[in-house]
């Protein structure tokens, strides 16, 4: 099997804990160029001491002389900071796989320049493909990168694809645990807290992509991904609802045929499957134990209930920057509920307006992408002051 040099953008975020315990578990068959991280100097130098990389790049440059304070002379690399160093990192010759998990359109550019070079991309950012999905799959077919998607049901889409030719598939099933409000009363959604909505019943995750999980935004993103990973239209991507979350993606064949890709809720097997792609090897994953009992429910979403759900099909229909500006007022909209300024309904109306209000273009690079990402913001937070 190849051994492969990663650059890991977002090393100290769960997805890079989980790659570098990947790395940890496979010393033969991985090591670290470069390590890229936001603020938490502490862990990061944990883990320069332990994975020895060549380079380690923080968000600020008033961060480095913290991080080397805490690095002996003879264990520092290189120290670099900023959006230029990413990039840097991405592109340089000495890695081969770049592993994309910064939260946020912060990661878009130096992911969209690792494809460029024809880099392996393992996707863990969902921004690079729901702002930037048509850049990046010209640069993808351009380079020949290998894009290999790391959030759990778009790899198990990756793993179903494999069962027959891609002309073979008929249709992408992406399923969602439906949230800590899948039983809900529409009603009661006005009055739910910040708390409730972050109390999801099957994950452990991040603010934003929690409350993206109530609300079946971050089903409507995984959608427009995996419009753009598969080339599947709007009309044959479905969603459903499974709370027990074992089955993580199926494909149905035209011969009727249904393949479905189950495993433990670990994201150390994704993380590890867009590393050694093609081949396969024993990861450090509990194993499913289908001697015990289980039952596994699936129901259709209630696009009524979670009307953001087809808010994020509608911007795939429309194409250009809708997906883009749907993302930016979402993650605007997100921090005005979890701050309690708008309700948790509110998020749909914010989102909503801005996707009227902003005029859409069709971008040619990543500065018009993250000027489009820019001007929803604006609105979305002028939208709110008018609510607030």
């Amino acid at each position: 099997m190849h051994s492969r040099t990663l650059t890991i953008l977002g090393s100290t975020g769960s997805i890079g804990t989980n790659t570098l315990d990947v790395v940890r578990q496979n010393p033969d068959r991985f090591r670290v160029f470069a390590l890229v991280a936001g603020r938490n100097v502490e862990l990061l130098a944990r883990q320069i001491l332990e994975f020895h990389p060549q380079v380690a790049v923080l968000q600020d440059s008033a961060d480095i002389d913290r991080l080397r304070a805490l690095l002996p002379k003879s264990e520092t690399p290189e120290l670099l900071s900023g959006a230029a160093a990413r990039v840097q990192v991405s592109i340089a010759d000495e890695a081969d796989t770049v592993m994309s998990s910064i939260v946020g359109v912060a990661g878009l550019e130096a992911t969209y320049e690792a494809v460029r070079r024809g880099k392996r991309v393992g996707l863990a950012n969902k921004e690079t493909l729901v702002a930037g999905g048509q850049l990046v799959m010209d640069a993808v077919a351009a380079s020949g990168c290998e894009l290999i998607p790391v959030d759990s049901e778009h790899n198990g889409a990756h793993q179903c694809l494999r069962a027959g030719l891609r002309r073979e598939a008929t249709k992408l099933i992406l399923t969602a645990s439906g949230g800590p409000f899948r039983t809900t009363p529409k009603e009661a959604l006005d009055r739910v807290t910040p708390a409730q909505a972050l109390n999801h019943p099957t994950w452990k995750m991040g603010n934003r992509i929690t409350i993206d999980s109530a609300t079946l935004m971050n089903k409507g993103f995984e959608v427009i991904e995996a419009a753009w990973l598969f080339n599947f239209g709007p009309d044959e991507i479905e969603v459903v609802v499974h709370p027990q979350s074992s089955v993580h993606a199926m494909v149905e064949y035209e011969d009727g045929s249904v393949i479905a890709q189950v495993s433990a809720t670990d994201m150390r097997m994704p993380i590890q499957y867009a590393l050694t792609w093609p081949d396969r090897a024993p990861a450090p994953v509990p194993k499913i134990d289908w001697a015990k009992a289980r039952t596994w429910e699936f129901h259709a979403p209630d696009f009524e209930k979670f009307p953001l759900l087809g808010l994020a099909y509608e911007s795939l229909r429309m194409g250009g920057t809708a997906s883009c500006i749907l993302n930016a007022a979402d993650e605007i909209a997100v921090e005005a509920f979890l701050a309690g300024r708008i309700s948790f309904t509110a998020i749909f109306r914010v989102v909503a307006e801005t996707l009227e209000r902003t005029a859409l273009t069709t971008p040619s690079n990543v500065e018009q992408i993250l000027a489009a990402d820019e001007k929803a913001r604006r609105t979305a937070q002028q939208i709110i002051e008018t609510l607030a």
